[in-house]
């Protein structure tokens, strides 16, 4: 009993014996069970992430923000990624259910319907992130994927850009890259430009030699293309590296323009233009909205969008 008052509370047992306990439990490797007391309490001390990518820096990120938000909290955090398949997604989601966190955290707004049904009756706030999906769960943290991508194609046309392409994936498995295709397509239609000009190469996540191979054929089908807008940076790096094996000027002869604000993208000659959507904010405030909800279930904010903020970064290779 003095065992379990120190590790509970070690107010309740005196200093000198508390000092003992520990002492003992330090030499032993001794590590607390929490389980049976969670079955008492309903509380897990974790909650659940799912992104796409582990390899990918702008999902690092994101979960960087829900780490350090959750630091303080004494909720830990469980992750795991879904290489871009929502059936992989409904898997993931049930076997965390199975285990109880206290939250979840998505990417994105597009779940198979079994995935929506176990998470509308898990009891737990659930927050979908890096979208504005049209029929959340619960909680929204994000962004509109194509009114970003139009924000770089009207900031791209301002400065005189007429002749537009576009480099993406080949497979609806990235969503947030369909959004940005469709916000491209929609962008270039309203400004009344040469439309049409669109590659899907490669299973996404886009790599940087699949943006290279993409670029070598936006060159031969469309020469007189004056800017290219791939689907994020590591495939706008790819371009451009395509473009110097040519001997071709960035932007000189071409423009180039990628997504996501990478660390290549302010590191590579020329520096690539791209769209800033704040990867880590995006984690840091989806901790937040779950660490509110878990602290008050009857928060009217609950069902609050938290809309992040979304900017054209202006460099070199435009």
């Amino acid at each position: 009993m003095s065992v379990s008052r120190a590790l509970k509370d070690g107010s309740l047992v005196s200093e000198a014996t508390r000092e003992r306990i520990f002492k003992a439990i330090d030499e032993l490797g001794y590590v607390l069970d929490l389980s049976a007391g969670s079955l008492s309490s309903k509380r897990t001390g974790f909650v659940a992430a799912i992104i796409p990518s582990i390899n990918n820096s702008n999902f690092s990120d994101t979960a960087r923000g829900i780490t350090d938000q959750l630091e303080h909290t004494g909720l830990q955090l469980l992750l795991a990624y879904n290489e871009y398949s929502v059936e992989r997604e409904e898997k993931l989601i049930e076997a965390m259910l199975r285990r109880r966190p206290e939250g979840i955290i998505l990417t994105g707004g597009i779940h198979t319907d079994k995935a929506r049904r176990m998470l509308e009756h898990s009891g737990i706030p659930v927050v979908e992130t890096w979208d504005i999906p049209q029929s959340p769960i619960d909680q929204v943290v994000g962004f509109s994927n194509e009114e970003a991508m139009a924000l770089l194609v009207k900031a791209l046309a301002a400065k005189g850009y007429r002749k537009f392409a576009y480099v993406g994936g080949t497979t609806e498995r990235d969503t947030r890259g369909n959004q940005r295709r469709a916000g491209f397509q929609a962008a270039i239609s309203a400004l009344k430009l040469p439309e049409g000009r669109v590659v899907s190469f490669g299973v996404p996540p886009i790599s940087m030699e699949q943006g290279a191979q993409a670029m070598g054929m936006v060159l031969e089908k469309w020469p007189d293309t004056e800017v290219v807008i791939c689907v994020s940076d590591l495939s706008a790096f790819g371009a451009l590296m395509e473009c110097h094996r040519r001997g071709l000027s960035v932007p000189g002869d071409i423009a180039i323009a990628g997504f996501g604000n990478y660390e290549v993208a302010a590191c590579c000659h020329p520096r690539i233009t791209t769209v800033d959507i704040e990867c880590y904010e995006i984690g840091r405030q989806a901790a937040l909205s779950l660490i509110r909800t878990i602290q008050d279930p009857a928060n009217p904010a609950r069902h609050e969008q938290v809309l992040t903020n979304i900017r054209v970064i202006e460099r070199e290779s435009t």
